[in-house]
């Protein structure tokens, strides 16, 4: 639903009339985020500057539309419980589905990791399509409407300031700004959210940021694969993971309309080109060659396009001793995690369910309650890991404390063993895909199989390279048997 008269109708409405939520920005985590607000408040507001409903393509003030976007897992799990039959209607739509650990074929230190399908839903949809797909059922919800093409300037507050009473907006093209009021404001405007300035300018303390940096580069294209030819075969998805000798790598999968989507991504200024002779090289040069032989049977449908993430960020709000009541805040705008580990969309529902839970309370949300469970419920888990992950390369800084480096040694270890064990796959992606916390690997009978096969697994290459076939007659798409042979040089 969208406001066809603007914002005066909204600001019109008074207590008298009903509880009100507001919603800043319409992102996956916005759109999470009202979900769960249409149960307890009378009306829901998303504003957003862009246009919104109906749009099935990339989105002006979205800069990772371009880029492949993934939902873990237990993201999958929590959009099922908010939209139930959503993965259903997806998968009818075209959307192609598969299990993370069964039907995706994963490389990990240059070795293929034996699959085993271990009940955890992966959908191959693009970013667009799936806000999309998300947008749709919450436009459906009889309560919630979007406010669209207006910009958020700031927030009103009591005359103490202990308490936000609204947001302050101005619809695009216009210079006249207007306040929508409202019981509860919910921040969800991403990594540039704008908290942290307002709560400074209303007296309080700014949350402490935490930062690591990464130097991330990646590129996203999308292709069609020729007829006759499929590197997939039964697969859905070809990943590749970046370590320490090799600082790159890859995501790569089937997606809706027949089309494949490519990310490639190098780390700590490696960046991978956008020419398609310099990023076939690039792919090239990645240990496993299932993605640069499956391309060199397709066609790109579109221009390749960078995208640089120079560093993660989490703001620890649940740190702070005041904030002020009918404010929250949620998803990237709380955490911004390394995009090559796809915990944002999922982190961003299970904030959701945070908030859910502090709706339900019969009362309204104590914020210091809320981002301390936001903290423990949501965000910790993937942020520890995160971090972890990226301190095993030699050139991020950080501390590199006991717990970093037994972790990433015993991370090391699953990895090894998971190229002879497809149970043990299952395992390692029940947690990367925050199905099961961490501890769950280091149960001792789990543990002592990890060591076991790690040390003293199957003697001959565990590699295992695909051998890729086409169909007699299928040209090449670009020339020779070996195509480019250069290494591109780092951006």
């Amino acid at each position: 639903m969208t406001r066809p008269h603007g914002i005066k109708e909204v600001t019109a409405m008074g207590q008298d009339a009903g509880t009100r939520a507001v919603v800043l920005g319409g992102s996956i985590a916005g759109l999470f985020a009202a979900r769960v607000l249409a149960d307890a408040y009378d009306e829901v507001l998303i504003v957003d500057r862009d246009k919104l409903v109906g749009v099935k393509g990339v989105r002006r003030f979205c800069p990772q539309s371009h880029q492949a976007n993934g939902l873990l897992a237990r993201g999958v799990q929590v959009m099922e419980e908010l939209f139930p039959g959503l993965t259903k209607e997806m998968v009818d739509y075209g959307v192609p589905t598969g299990d993370l650990s069964g039907s995706c074929r994963w490389y990990a230190r240059g070795n293929r990791l034996k699959q085993q399908t271990a009940g955890l839903t992966t959908l191959g949809v693009v970013r667009p399509m799936f806000e999309w797909f998300i947008r749709e059922r919450v436009q459906k919800i009889e309560n919630v409407s979007f406010i669209e093409e207006h910009d958020i300037l700031g927030l009103t507050t009591t005359a103490d300031k202990s308490t936000v009473t609204g947001a302050r907006v101005q619809k695009r093209g216009t210079d006249t700004d207007e306040v929508i009021e409202a019981d509860l404001v919910v921040d969800a405007t991403g990594r540039g959210s704008r908290t942290p300035v307002w709560l400074e300018q209303l007296g309080y303390e700014k949350p402490f940021e935490e930062r690591k940096k990464i130097d991330l580069g990646y590129v996203t294209q999308h292709f069609r694969l020729r007829p006759g030819a499929n590197g997939f075969v039964n697969d859905v998805a070809i990943n590749q993971i970046a370590n320490a000798v090799v600082p790159r790598g890859n995501v790569f999968f089937l997606v809706e309309d027949g089309k494949v989507e490519l990310t490639t991504y190098g780390i700590l200024g490696d960046h991978p080109p956008t020419d398609y002779e310099g990023l076939m090289a690039w792919l090239k040069s990645l240990p496993a060659k299932d993605v640069y032989n499956t391309l060199r049977y397709a066609d790109p449908v579109d221009k390749a396009m960078p995208f640089k993430f120079p560093t993660t960020l989490r703001r620890h709000y649940h740190k702070l001793r005041r904030f002020p009541e009918g404010l929250l805040v949620t998803g990237d705008a709380v955490t911004t995690f390394n995009p090559v580990y796809a915990q944002g969309m999922s982190v961003a529902a299970l904030c959701a369910l945070v908030i859910r839970r502090h709706l339900h309370s019969g009362a309204a949300p104590v914020p210091q309650d809320f981002f301390r469970d936001l903290a423990k419920d949501a965000i910790d888990q993937a942020w520890e890991m995160t971090n972890q992950i990226d301190l095993s390369l030699p050139g991020v800084e950080g501390e590199r404390t006991f717990k970093v480096k037994m972790g990433n040694w015993f991370l090391k270890r699953v990895q090894i063993a998971a190229t002879h064990d497809g149970s043990i796959t299952a395992e390692y992606f029940k947690t990367a895909g925050l199905v099961q916390k961490p501890e769950a690997m280091m149960r001792p009978g789990f543990a002592l199989k990890v060591l076991w096969k790690s040390l003293f697994g199957p003697a001959k290459e565990s590699r295992e390279p695909f051998t890729f076939e086409v169909a007699p007659g299928v040209e090449p798409a670009f020339g020779g048997p070996e195509g480019p042979a250069e290494l591109p040089k780092a951006a």
